[in-house]
């Protein structure tokens, strides 16, 4: 069962809402233009902030999903391993999904879905770093590269500190492999960063991608 929970979670993940949403508005290929991703923030650029918040909204549903859906399928029964592998396959299949040649976006929606699922008190604190990082700098992508590292480290210090999690394992564990993949998948936007060279939230569609 738990290898069918994931392959269900990977399916779920890899369904292309981005991709999906600018070819129906305006037949394009949002991976030609832009940074090439199929998240939010492209989506915005070239379909306008409507359709960015709708891309943004369904590619975080498609995270809790993966978790929701593993969770009531396994009931009582189910290990909290096969939950968050659910979870974790998710957004494997947002960044890789095989409907586009494993070529989508970096996953950062989709994985606050499932962080919004497993641990949603620390995502309280990560959507403040996210929000309070883009309102300072307008770059989106140090706001979701941040937002990620937090998580699992806030999750760690109040397991150790405050509020042991008797699932502790296989969550830290899944926090982890999500987080450096998002990570991971920013690189270009960290060397774009580093070069002084990445765009800001709000910049015209010609300018240096982000995310």
């Amino acid at each position: 069962m738990t290898f069918w929970l994931m392959l269900g979670g990977y399916l779920l993940g890899s369904i292309p809402v981005g991709y999906l949403i600018v070819r129906w508005k305006s037949g394009a290929d949002v991976r030609q233009t832009g940074s090439g991703a199929t998240g939010a923030t492209n989506v915005t650029r070239q379909a306008g902030r409507t359709l960015g918040l709708l891309t943004l909204f369904l590619d975080a549903l498609k995270g809790a999903l993966a978790v929701w859906l593993a969770r009531a399928i396994l009931g009582e029964e189910g290990t909290p391993w096969a939950v968050a592998g659910a979870g974790t396959w998710a957004v494997i299949g947002h960044c890789f999904p095989v409907w586009l040649r494993f070529r989508a976006g970096k996953g950062a929606a989709t994985a606050l879905g499932v962080f919004l699922a497993i641990v949603p008190l620390t995502v309280l604190a990560s959507l403040g770093i996210f929000i309070g990082t883009i309102w300072w700098t307008r770059y989106v992508s140090l706001g979701s590269i941040l937002a990620a590292a937090f998580v699992p480290l806030a999750t760690a210090v109040l397991h150790w500190t405050a509020w042991p999690n008797p699932d502790f394992g296989p969550v830290i564990t899944s926090l982890c492999l999500v987080s450096g993949l998002i990570i991971a998948r920013h690189h270009e936007n960290i060397r774009r960063l580093r070069a002084g060279t990445e765009s800001r939230f709000g910049s015209s569609p010609g300018a240096a991608p982000s995310s």
